[in-house]
């Protein structure tokens, strides 16, 4: 999926490698290059990492599932760590883009919750393990908003004009039209696809701004009322002002989930495994999710978390909540029509 996380982009100590594809430094260190979404590790497991297993971490970070991709297809970057969404884990596995995973070397994957395994996007589990994962919905503020929203429809409200704020994010926001239709989030009826268009051209009158990252500022600064957004994010802006509230569509939308994977190409798979079977053990997973905000598919790690967080309903949704979301798949050739359809719906 294409999710904007939060605007202070995570850097990790940039150290040096010699020549491209080697597997070692100076000083004997083996080398791992990793490649993630901005702010979405606590930096200091990167550390306890390089000590504990004598590796050099070299991290960079991409905004977008896409950018990560055409990098990674083009041959840029020889990272041997992704962390990429649902969809486009199946996308590559479907283009022979990643390698398969030498369980035997992830012990800690045990720690996985079952609910999380056997998905569409890898149904056997060979290439990718879950890393974090979540809901879109909305966010709206309650001293503003004298209603209890439960539908997508609060988004087409007249008396809310100007104080929406949609995700310039194609199928996050096709997603709230979608839904809203009773369509699936992964539509491929050409009909459907047109009708969620025009929901989108009637609704935008009413919209104050499409944002990315810049939703939280303009939710916790109160100069937007409603939003669609990701649970994770949510969780920060409430931390920031108690007057927001966070609530997954009645209609149902977007279970979302971001797995690390290796890539073909990679030319330090068994650095790779050990880091992937690192970021599983509980303890690990449990600052990883503490610190991002959003939810961790890690039943030991979730076990550690303070308590308020692990009864939290916006990073740990019922059972109910969950089974009327859906995850994105991969949409092949007829994400052309999405990108067409898209491109109407912002320069209309």
């Amino acid at each position: 999926m294409s999710k904007i996380v939060r605007k202070f982009v995570f850097v990790a100590v940039i150290v040096f490698v010699t020549l491209v594809g080697v597997s070692c430094k100076k000083d004997d260190k083996a080398v791992l290059n990793v490649y993630n979404w901005g702010d979405y590790i606590d930096p200091d497991t990167i550390d306890e990492f390089e000590k504990e297993f004598n590796i050099d971490v070299n991290y960079d970070t991409f905004s977008t599932n896409e950018d990560m991709y055409v990098k990674i297809k083009s041959g840029g970057g020889n990272y041997d760590v992704l962390f990429p969404s649902d969809y486009m884990i199946e996308k590559m596995i479907k283009e022979d883009m990643l390698l398969e995973l030498d369980m035997n070397n992830i012990p800690n994957y045990k720690n996985i919750d079952d609910k999380f395994k056997n998905l569409d996007f890898d149904p056997k589990n060979e290439y990718s393990v879950p890393y974090m994962w979540g809901t879109l919905g909305i966010i709206y503020n309650k001293k503003f908003v004298n209603e209890k929203i439960d539908s997508w429809n609060a988004l087409w409200d007249e008396k809310y004009k100007g104080q929406i704020l949609m995700l310039f994010s194609q199928r996050d926001s096709l997603t709230a039209a979608f839904r809203r239709l009773g369509y699936s989030i992964n539509t491929k009826n050409p009909e459907e696809l047109l009708k969620a268009k025009d929901e989108l051209i009637k609704q935008k009158p009413l919209v104050y701004a499409y944002v990315g990252d810049e939703v939280k500022d303009l939710m916790i600064g109160e100069e937007a009322n409603l939003a669609i957004v990701w649970s994770g994010d949510a969780a920060y802006m409430i931390k920031e002002n108690n007057n927001l509230e966070y609530v997954v569509p009645k209609e149902g939308s977007n279970l979302w989930f971001d797995n690390v994977v290796i890539p073909k190409g990679s030319k330090h798979k068994k650095e790779a495994e050990e880091f992937i079977n690192f970021l599983c053990r509980g303890d690990i997973a449990a600052k990883n999710a503490e610190y991002i905000g959003y939810s961790s598919p890690n039943k030991e790690g979730v076990k550690l978390l303070p308590k308020d967080i692990q009864n939290d309903k916006v990073a740990y949704p019922d059972e109910e909540t969950i089974n009327n979301c859906e995850i994105f798949t991969d949409l092949g050739d007829f994400v052309k029509e999405y990108d067409r359809i898209w491109t109407e719906i912002i320069g209309d």
